[in-house]
C-alpha cells in the first residue's frame, strides 16, 4: 500500500524542530543557556528576534531585530504567566516551564506557528534545567571545597592562639606569686586572669568546632550515666547560674548513654550556659531527660528573649548571633555549633522552640549509640 504523501514526508517546520533539538543536547553546560539558545533559536527558525529569559539568573537575553526593548515584556511573561500569539505585532509568547514550575520565558518575533513555539518553549525550558542541575552540582562542590578550606584556617588560627596564651597564662601565674603587688596591681592581674581564661575556652571551642566540621575527631564510647554527668555540667555553670533558680528533671534515675563523654559535656554545657546567660533573672532554668524510643531526648529551658521564628534554624549555624540580643549579650556564635555537630556525631539531632518568653533547646541521641557517617 501507498504512503500517503503527509505520512512519508516532513514539513520544513518539522525539519527544523528535529535541527533544533539535535542542537540544545550540545548545549554547552559549562556557560549559561539563554546566551547560547536566542541565538539557536534564531538560527534554526529563522525568526526576525528571539528573547529570553532565565528565572534563575534574572536575566534577559536577546538576539535579532527588536523594534522595541524586550527587556520587561519578556520579564512580564514570567511574572504573568501569559502564554499567547499576537498575530497582529506578529509576537509568539511562552512561559517557560518545568512541569508545572516556571523557569523563565520565551518571546519571539516573525512568522510563528503556535506549535512551533510551545515546541521551541519545551526544549528552551529543558535545557535550563538541564544547566542548573549541572551548576547546581558544581556550586555543591566549590561549597564544600570553601567550607574545608574555613576549616582549615580555622584550626591553624586555633592552634596558633594556643602558643601565646600559654605565655600570657604563666605569666599571669608568675606575677600572682610576686610579693608587694597593690591592690590596684592585684586587680589588673585578676583581669588579666579572667579575660585569658575566657580567650582560652574560646580557642578550645575553636579547635573542637573544627575537628568536628573536618570530621577528623574521633568518638570516644562508652556507657556514661546521666544523673552525675549533669552534677559536672551545674557545677562548671554554677557562675552562669548565679542568679537563677534550677530544677532537674530525670525520667528515671538509673538513665544512661552509650556516646562520647567529653562531647555530650560540651552540648549539654553550652544549653546551660546559654539558659543562664539569657535567663530573666531570679526565673527557673528546667533541664530534663527522658527515655523516649530508643532515644535520650534532653532539654534545656529558661525564661528569657524569644527566638524569632526565621532564627530558630540558624542559631545553630556558626558565628550566627541573633539580632535582638547580640549587642546585649556577649557571645561569639560558636558554641551551639558545636552542640550541632555534637549531636550529629552520635547520630542525633538539635532543635529550638521559642515562644510566650520561654526558651527550650532539646537534643536527641540514640540511646545505644550510632555514629552519624557524614556530619
Amino acid at each position: 500500500m501507498a504512503l500517503e504523501p503527509d505520512m512519508c514526508t516532513r514539513s520544513p517546520i518539522d525539519d527544523a524542530l528535529h535541527a533544533f533539538i539535535a542542537a540544545v543536547t550540545h548545549v554547552d553546560m559549562h556557560r549559561e543557556p539563554g546566551p547560547q539558545l536566542v541565538e539557536l533559536v534564531r538560527a534554526v527558525f529563522g525568526f526576525e528576534a528571539v528573547a529570553i529569559f532565565d528565572a534563575d539568573t534574572k536575566r534577559v537575553h536577546q538576539a535579532g531585530d527588536w523594534a522595541f526593548d524586550p527587556d520587561n515584556f519578556v520579564r512580564n511573561i514570567y511574572i504573568f504567566e501569559k502564554s499567547r500569539d499576537d498575530v497582529e505585532m506578529g509576537l509568539c509568547s511562552r512561559v517557560l516551564r518545568v512541569g508545572n514550575f516556571p523557569v523563565g520565558a520565551l518571546l519571539l518575533r516573525g512568522e510563528v506557528a503556535t506549535k512551533t513555539g510551545t515546541s521551541v518553549a519545551a526544549l528552551c525550558a529543558l535545557t535550563f534545567d538541564r544547566y542548573h542541575s549541572y551548576a547546581n552540582v558544581g556550586r555543591t562542590e566549590s561549597a564544600r571545597q570553601t567550607e574545608q578550606l574555613r576549616t582549615t584556617v580555622l584550626n591553624s588560627l586555633a592552634h596558633a592562639y594556643k602558643t601565646p596564651l600559654t605565655a600570657i597564662q604563666a605569666a599571669s601565674t608568675g606575677l600572682g606569686m610576686m610579693e608587694g603587688l597593690s591592690a590596684g596591681q592585684r586587680d589588673l592581674l585578676n583581669l588579666i586572669d579572667e579575660q585569658t581564661n575566657l580567650l582560652n575556652e574560646l580557642t578550645t571551642r575553636l579547635l573542637k568546632t573544627a575537628q568536628l566540621e573536618a570530621q577528623d575527631i574521633s568518638l570516644k564510647w562508652e556507657c556514661v550515666e546521666i544523673a552525675p554527668l549533669l552534677d559536672d555540667v551545674l557545677a562548671a555553670c554554677r557562675e552562669q547560674l548565679a542568679d537563677v533558680v534550677v530544677q532537674v528533671n530525670l525520667s528515671q534515675d538509673d538513665l544512661a548513654l552509650t556516646c562520647d563523654r567529653e562531647l555530650l559535656i560540651a552540648l549539654l554545657t553550652q544549653y546551660v550556659e546559654n539558659a543562664g546567660k539569657y535567663s530573666i533573672a531570679g526565673s527557673t532554668v528546667d533541664i530534663a531527660a527522658r527515655n523516649e524510643g530508643g532515644e535520650l531526648i534532653f532539654s534545656v529551658s529558661n525564661a528569657g528573649p524569644e527566638i524569632a521564628a526565621n532564627d530558630r534554624e540558624r542559631v545553630f549555624d556558626l558565628y550566627f548571633r541573633c539580632a535582638e540580643t547580640a549587642s546585649a549579650t556577649p557571645g561569639t556564635g560558636v558554641g551551639l555549633s558545636i552542640a550541632k555537630r555534637a549531636a550529629q556525631a552520635h547520630g542525633g539531632d538539635v532543635w529550638v522552640t521559642s515562644s510566650e518568653g520561654r526558651t527550650t533547646f532539646f537534643a536527641s541521641l540514640p540511646i545505644e549509640g550510632r555514629q552519624e557517617t557524614q556530619l
